[in-house]
């Protein structure tokens, strides 16, 4: 247990000192923008910048992409089990995504509120006011993308080139197949069905309402079957 916290704190530290490097060039950008759109119409609110978390999206994305490359080897040749490795990184992704999701749920109130014209990704969706669905949402989704592509770079590491070009194919493949038969093959009752359950699992119900559980527990679902997935891959995984 002492090797696992060891590694823990490693993790931890190692990527919480580029979070406030991140946010200060992203805010230092927009800081800018609002500066030039102030100077050429006189009206800051007029700038376009919106929906700052598709940029945190991106970092935590690449973040769980090097969850496996940059630190796999070092870890395995240090002595450190496939599971620490996993563990290590999962708590990592919830410390950042937790760090990162409270920062974008105060900040995209606050620029909300002082700017009416910025719109928040949680806010376009659900609306303002209910900071700790903002932020549960926000830390889901985060800690989802970190997932994904941790699953991803796992299964392309695991692979061979020609064959993970292979399977990236048969997924775009699968996908266009699927927006075919939604558009040309399945009934429309069926359609509507499926869009109606699409829907609620994002948490709007009848009558205009939204539970806020639906959506939280469909983000923490598909979570936890990227995690599991990745989870098996790493366990036989070799280092090349």
């Amino acid at each position: 247990m002492k090797k696992l916290n060891t590694l823990i704190q490693y993790e931890c530290t190692t990527s919480f000192k580029y979070i406030w490097l991140f946010y200060a060039i992203e805010y230092a950008i927009v800081l800018l923008i609002y500066v030039i759109v102030a100077v050429l119409t006189g009206d800051p609110k007029n700038a376009g910048t919106n929906c700052l978390e598709m940029n945190t999206f991106i970092y935590v994305g690449i973040l769980g992409a090097l969850g496996y490359s940059e630190d796999f080897k070092m870890m395995i040749q240090n002595g450190f089990t496939r599971k620490y490795i996993f563990t290590a990184s999962f708590v990592m992704f919830a410390f950042i995504g937790g760090i990162m999701s409270l920062v974008d749920t105060v900040t995209g109130n606050l620029l909300h509120y002082f700017l009416p014209n910025y719109s928040s990704l949680f806010g376009v969706i659900y609306g303002y006011g209910d900071i700790l669905p903002n932020w549960l949402w926000l830390f889901l989704l985060y800690m989802l993308t970190c997932s994904l592509f941790y699953l991803a770079v796992l299964t392309v590491h695991k692979l061979e080139k020609t064959l993970s070009l292979c399977l990236g194919v048969v997924l775009v493949g699968v996908i266009l197949l699927a927006v075919a038969l939604f558009r040309y093959v399945l009934p429309q009752s069926l359609v509507d069905d499926i869009s109606e359950l699409a829907t609620r699992a994002m948490g709007f119900m009848g009558g205009g309402t939204v539970n806020y559980l639906f959506p939280l527990l469909t983000l923490f679902l598909l979570t936890a079957v990227f995690s599991l997935g990745a989870y098996r891959i790493i366990r036989r995984t070799e280092v090349k």
